[in-house]
């Protein structure tokens, strides 16, 4: 049994950048998860807030609203449906329920209840996936969400928004409580990320459907979503080397989008390349692709992400690397892209 722990030790304890990547343990520096602490910072002035887990409370970070406000948070054990369940309930009461689990339990796994229990009667319920994409590296395709934008946006009613940090997600959460109505699906990574905006990146305030064009090119357009768009700006340094201009934009709404600047994005550069750590099928790609068809518009385009397969099992960081999702690889790809 030894034996059998110290190998488990040594194939978890891998990271998205390289180092140490154990789930407990990066939790001191999940920085960039801030949905608990946004919600304790609004309970006293919301006391319609409401906070849900499913036993993961602490990975989510959720717990931080529970510790300020334990009669107002529910863990429900691994019950993800169960949950959803009763937040609508809660819901309906008038109260705002925040839910927060793994995004391949939440947006994957409970789709059905969240279909039918929030979306179909519109109901003013928060939901929060995090670990998104290939991020969970070891813990396999079952625990990796590649699929939940395409699943929540197809569902009518649903917003859909996916943070590049932890700044966007707190701005868009308060959004959310203070002037938005309806079901919210936020899709959050591990919160390890680099910062984009804030006092570490950029000065830009977050708001719900209106996308951020983070850097002016000629040459091309990135548009990414979550953890991609820091990635993106680093391919954007790195065809400046190739003499290539790469304007960026963050399209953190998915639904709705945020059409007026892909149109505008189409005319300024006449190449798009969508960058998305999800399948290419259904995601931020296909939301942009159907502007653009609907729109008529002459415009270069390639949808980037995961190219319509499983997920393969690895260290995080290789994973990126693999799935050429870093900022290396984006620009190979954007490259490439531009030469046909």
């Amino acid at each position: 049994m030894k034996k059998l722990k110290g190998v488990i030790e040594m194939t978890v304890h891998t990271d998205f950048h390289k180092d140490t990547w154990e789930l407990y343990k990066s939790l001191e520096m999940a920085k960039q998860l801030t949905t608990g602490e946004t919600l304790a910072r609004l309970g006293d002035e919301h006391p319609e807030i409401v906070a849900l887990c499913a036993d993961l409370g602490k990975p989510t970070r959720i717990y931080e609203f529970g510790k300020k406000f334990p009669d107002r948070f529910f863990n429900f054990g691994i019950a993800e449906k169960n949950m959803v369940t009763a937040a609508a309930g809660l819901a309906s009461t008038g109260k705002i329920p925040f839910v927060s689990t793994y995004a391949s339990f939440l947006g994957i796994l409970a789709a059905e209840n969240i279909r039918t229990a929030v979306a179909y009667p519109n109901l003013n319920v928060r939901l929060v996936g995090t670990h998104t994409g290939i991020a969970m590296g070891f813990y396999g395709s079952s625990h990796h969400a590649t699929e939940d934008i395409a699943i929540t946006r197809s569902m009518a009613n649903m917003t859909v928004i996916s943070p590049a940090d932890g700044t966007a997600l707190a701005e868009m959460i308060e959004e959310s409580v203070k002037t938005y109505q309806g079901p919210i699906y936020f899709r959050v990574s591990r919160g390890r990320e680099e910062p984009v905006y804030g006092t570490d990146g950029v000065k830009v305030k977050n708001k719900i459907g209106k996308a951020n064009v983070l850097r002016q090119g000629t040459d091309l357009t990135i548009i990414a979503c979550g953890i991609e768009v820091n990635e993106a700006l680093k391919a954007a340094d790195k065809l400046a080397d190739y003499g290539i201009s790469a304007s960026v934009i963050d399209m953190h709404t998915i639904k709705p989008l945020d059409i007026n600047c892909v149109l505008d994005a189409s005319k300024n550069t006449g190449a798009i390349l969508t960058v998305e750590e999800h399948n290419i099928v259904g995601g931020l790609g296909s939301a942009v692709a159907e502007v653009l068809m609907e729109s008529g518009v002459q415009c270069k385009f390639k949808r980037h992400g995961i190219y319509d397969q499983y997920s393969i099992i690895g260290k995080p960081y290789y994973l990126y690397q693999h799935y050429q999702l870093d900022g290396d690889g984006i620009a190979s790809v954007a490259k490439k892209f531009l030469e046909k």
